[in-house]
């Protein structure tokens, strides 16, 4: 039986690469990629990342914990309609449409798909070859699906506090006070690849040459669902890694309490409904609380009178070489105090094959970080910058 298993397993798996979310999402990545090299040129005149960052993290950082809720769901026994996950499909487009990460979120998703199978089951809509799995429903509620969005919910906060802070782009943009400052922006999209035991004969209906295995009367099937997880968070009034580990161990904290209350869906059908509708206010509540709370706070990254402040390292540069972190300030350049760009430019210049800067660190502590110059070295120092120029030219040093 085992050996079965995975050998439909291991079906399912190639039978992924059929799906055409899978591809949709590589699309969404590349199209979020080029965006944000557009914003930091218009900004800095040089980008962060590259464009390809975003496709690097859609779909590694999803591998482990897909797995890891493949294996969960498996061995609790989840089974879900065939026709709840051709409602994914469907709110996953239409909730992509806005071009808004956030809206992404497996709770979005799975919650709106839970609530439309409610509406629809048992209905005959007439649509050839697709109608017949929601006109044969017995049931309207699905226990199971509550466990799965719960399931997801904890995965995308793992996802969250462990991936969102990495490589966070910054930005800049006007105060209330028409001040320049520095903000930071987390946009991600994850692709969480997870196995769903589906009832088979429903798979066979459609697909016959689909790999299906019988326990005890009932035929059944695995089909590797592509989750999309989307985040999206704006931060101005803390180190950006602190603000998203945050938010990720909140998202992680409300997937454990609906996980306990869909639990109770097996024997009270209505838990099911109210675990996933406090899911979907309880994940909302979560982004409106961090960025009211981000909004009252002072503005991390602006224009210093006794340094530079980081705003962002370009990967690879002399300035990543250094050890330069986001956050930190700059106080000497080969020795002469700097505050803004044009006293940074003369310490540089003061000893053009080596740099040695003072720096004070996020925690408030002095330390030293020098390197010689070499003439293959990137074209500038690879610093981002706050600095007090209408037009925002020249931010990067």
């Amino acid at each position: 039986m085992t050996v079965i298993w995975l050998m439909e397993l291991l079906k399912g798996f190639g039978k992924f690469f059929l799906h055409p979310l899978f591809y949709y999402f590589l699309f969404m990545a590349a199209y979020m990629g080029v965006a944000r090299v557009k914003r930091e040129r218009k900004n800095f005149h040089v980008r962060a990342e590259n464009a390809y960052f975003e496709l690097r993290q859609l779909i590694p950082s999803g591998l482990l914990i897909g797995l890891i809720l493949s294996v969960i769901t498996i061995a609790l026994g989840l089974v879900v309609p065939f026709a709840f996950v051709l409602l994914t499909a469907v709110v996953t487009l239409l909730f992509s449409l806005p071009v808004r990460v956030r809206f992404l979120s497996p709770v979005h998703v799975v919650g709106a798909a839970f609530f439309a199978l409610i509406l629809v089951a048992g209905q005959d809509w007439g649509i050839p070859l697709v109608g017949e799995y929601f006109s044969s429903l017995t049931e309207k509620i699905y226990p199971a699906i509550a466990l799965l969005l719960a399931l997801l919910l904890i995965g995308e906060g793992l996802l969250i506090r462990k991936n969102g802070g990495k490589g966070t782009s910054p930005k800049l943009m006007k105060s209330r006070r028409g001040q320049t400052v520095g903000i930071h922006e987390a946009k991600r999209l994850w692709m969480l690849p997870v196995f769903l035991i589906v009832p088979g004969a429903q798979i066979e209906a459609m697909f016959s040459w689909w790999p299906v295995f019988s326990i005890g009367d009932h035929l059944y099937s695995f089909i590797l669902v592509p989750f999309a997880v989307g985040f999206h968070q704006q931060i101005q009034g803390m180190l950006p890694i602190e603000a998203v580990r945050a938010h990720g161990r909140k998202v992680i904290t409300l997937g454990m309490f609906i996980l306990a209350i869909g639990v109770a869906g097996y024997w009270y059908p209505l838990a099911s409904i109210a675990a996933v509708g406090v899911a979907m206010i309880g994940r909302e509540m979560i982004y409106f609380v961090q960025r009211m709370k981000d909004e009252n706070r002072p503005f991390y990254f602006s224009k210093q009178n006794h340094a530079v402040m980081i705003l962002g390292v370009i990967p690879h540069s002399p300035a990543d070489k250094m050890g330069l972190q986001v956050g930190e300030m700059v106080t000497k350049v080969n020795g002469i105090p700097v505050n803004n760009e044009k006293s940074f430019y003369e310490g540089i210049q003061k000893n053009a094959a080596h740099c040695k800067l003072e720096v004070l660190d996020t925690n408030g502590q002095i330390r030293f970080a020098q390197r010689a110059l070499y003439e293959g070295d990137h074209h500038q120092l690879g610093i981002l910058f706050v600095q007090d120029d209408k037009k925002w030219d020249s931010a990067a040093v």
